[in-house]
C-alpha cells in the first residue's frame, strides 16, 4: 500500500534531478533529432508501428538522445524497462537482469527491454552472455555506445541487432528543447518566471555542439542564478553559464574524417608538430584512441614502409599499449609513435607494389604457377613434373640463385633511395642486374 508521503518523496526526487533528466521526452512526439531513422516512414518508425523491434544498438556521441529514446520505446511498447551501465556492473548483475526477464516472461508479465549503456566497456566474452537471451527473444536489447560498434562490439551481437547511428542534434532542435524547458512548469523552469532572449538561446544551441544535455545543463545553471530583480537569461548570462566551449568535432558528420585526414597527411608530410596538433584535437574531442592507433599502424606501412621498418614495430606496439592502457595515459604512447612516424624517412613503394599486383590480377590474364615452383610433396606430383628443376636458394653460397619465380617479366616493388630502403634498393638492383646479365648471356 502506498505510504502517505510517497507522492511527496517522488516529487522531491524529480525536483532533485538535473533539468536534462527531468525534460527527457515521454513520447515520440516530444523526441527531437535523429530524423534520418525516426522520421515519418523511416526504419525505426516502421519497426515501432509494426511492433517488431528486435534488438538495437544505439551508436553516437553523448547528449544525442540514446537513453531518452530507449525509455520512450519502453513506454510506447509497454515493456518493462531495465537499465544497466556496463562501466559500473559486471556479468553477475547482467545475469540477474536476464533471469528476471525470463521470470517476467514466463509469468505472462510481458517482455523486457534491457538497456545497457556504454556496452563497449564489456569485453567480447562478457558481451557473449547476452546472446542466448537476445536470440531467444527473452529481452529486447538496446545497447548504447559512444564507440564504433563495428570495432568495439562482438560481431555476433551486431549480426543479431539493428544498428542506429545517432548524430549530433541540430541547433534548431536544441533551441526548441530550451524553449520547451523554459515554458514547462511541471518539469522545466516555467515556475521561475524567467524569460530568455533569442540571442542567448541561439548562442547555447550553437556552442553546445549538438549535445542537448550540455545545453540544458548550462541553461538551468544560468536561469537559476538570475537575480530576482532581473529574470532575463541574456547572452552575457549564457556565456557565463557555459564557460568553456567543447571542441568542435564531427558536428556536421565530416569533422571526424577531416581531422583524421589532416592527421595522416601531416605524418606523411614529415611535420611532427602538425601531426601532434591533430592528434591532440582528436583526443580532446573524445575520439576513440583505438581508432587513432589503427590509423597510425596503417600509416607506418603505407607511408613509411621499408624506409624505416622499425616504424611499423613502434606503431603496432603503440596500438597494443593503447588497448591495454586506455586514456588518459595512452596519449603519451600515441604521441611517441606519432612523432617517430612523422620524423621517419618515407616510402610508399610497398603500398604501390601490392596495389599494382592486385590491379594486374583483376584486369589482366592470371599468371600460372611455374611448374618448377609447384608443390611436389604429395603422391603423384613428381609424375606431373611438379617441382622439377627447382633450385634451393640456401644451397648457394650467397643464398641466391638465378631462378624464375613468376614466369613473366614484371617489376612491382621499386624501392626508393631513402632511409633503410636505400639499402634494399642497392641489393635489389644488384640482384636484378645479375639476373638480367644471365639472361643476356
Amino acid at each position: 500500500m502506498p505510504g502517505l508521503f510517497d507522492q511527496q518523496e517522488k516529487q522531491a526526487q524529480t525536483k532533485a534531478q538535473p533539468l536534462a533528466a527531468r525534460m527527457r521526452p515521454r513520447s515520440l512526439e516530444e523526441f527531437v533529432g535523429q530524423r534520418h531513422f525516426l522520421g515519418k516512414g523511416m526504419l525505426l518508425q516502421r519497426m515501432l508501428q509494426a511492433d517488431r523491434l528486435g534488438s538495437m544498438i544505439f551508436y553516437g556521441p553523448p547528449g544525442t538522445g540514446k537513453t531518452s529514446l530507449g525509455q520512450v520505446i519502453a513506454l510506447q511498447t509497454q515493456c518493462h524497462f531495465a537499465v544497466l551501465n556496463a562501466a559500473s556492473v559486471g556479468v553477475k548483475e547482467l545475469r540477474t537482469e536476464l533471469e528476471a526477464a525470463r521470470d517476467r516472461l514466463s509469468r505472462g508479465d510481458g517482455r523486457t527491454i534491457l538497456f545497457v549503456d556504454e556496452l563497449h566497456h564489456f569485453n567480447k566474452t562478457q558481451q557473449d552472455v547476452l546472446l542466448p537471451d537476445v536470440e531467444a527473444g527473452v529481452v529486447n536489447l538496446i545497447a548504447a555506445t559512444t564507440a564504433n560498434p563495428f570495432f568495439s562490439l562482438a560481431s555476433a551481437l551486431i549480426s543479431r541487432s539493428q544498428v542506429f547511428e545517432f548524430k549530433t542534434i541540430d541547433e534548431e532542435d536544441i533551441a526548441q528543447l530550451l524553449r520547451r524547458a523554459l515554458a514547462d512548469k511541471e518539469r522545466g523552469l516555467g515556475e521561475t518566471g524567467a524569460k530568455a532572449t533569442d540571442e542567448a538561446i541561439e548562442f547555447l544551441a550553437e556552442i553546445c555542439d549538438g549535445d542537448a544535455r550540455r545545453a540544458l545543463t548550462a541553461f538551468e545553471i544560468g536561469v537559476l542564478s538570475l537575480d530576482e530583480n532581473n529574470k532575463v537569461f541574456n547572452l552575457q548570462v549564457a556565456q557565463e553559464s557555459i564557460q568553456k566551449k567543447a571542441v568542435l568535432y564531427d558536428a556536421k558528420g565530416d569533422q571526424h574524417y577531416d581531422v583524421a585526414s589532416a592527421f595522416i597527411k601531416s605524418i606523411r608530410g614529415s611535420d611532427p608538430d602538425a601531426a601532434i596538433y591533430w592528434l591532440a584535437r582528436m583526443l580532446v574531442a573524445g575520439e576513440d584512441p583505438r581508432f587513432i592507433a589503427r590509423r597510425i599502424v596503417i600509416s607506418a606501412s603505407e607511408d613509411i614502409g621499408n624506409a624505416d621498418p622499425q616504424a611499423l614495430v613502434i606503431a603496432n606496439s603503440a596500438a597494443e599499449a593503447t588497448e591495454r592502457v586506455g586514456m588518459p595515459e595512452c596519449r603519451i604512447i600515441l604521441s611517441q609513435a606519432v612523432t617517430y612516424l612523422a620524423s621517419a624517412p618515407k616510402s610508399n613503394a610497398s603500398y604501390k607494389a601490392v596495389d599494382a599486383a592486385i590491379d594486374d590480377i583483376e584486369n589482366n590474364r592470371i599468371v600460372p604457377v611455374p611448374t618448377h615452383l609447384k608443390d611436389a610433396h604429395y603422391q603423384g606430383a613428381k609424375d606431373l613434373g611438379h617441382g622439377e628443376g627447382y633450385q634451393y636458394a640456401h644451397n648457394s653460397g650467397d643464398g641466391w640463385v638465378d631462378q624464375d619465380y613468376l614466369g613473366v617479366e614484371k617489376t612491382y616493388y621499386e624501392p626508393v633511395d631513402r632511409g633503410y630502403e636505400a639499402e634494399i634498393k642497392k641489393r635489389l638492383d644488384e640482384l636484378r642486374q645479375r639476373r638480367s646479365g644471365s639472361d643476356d648471356a
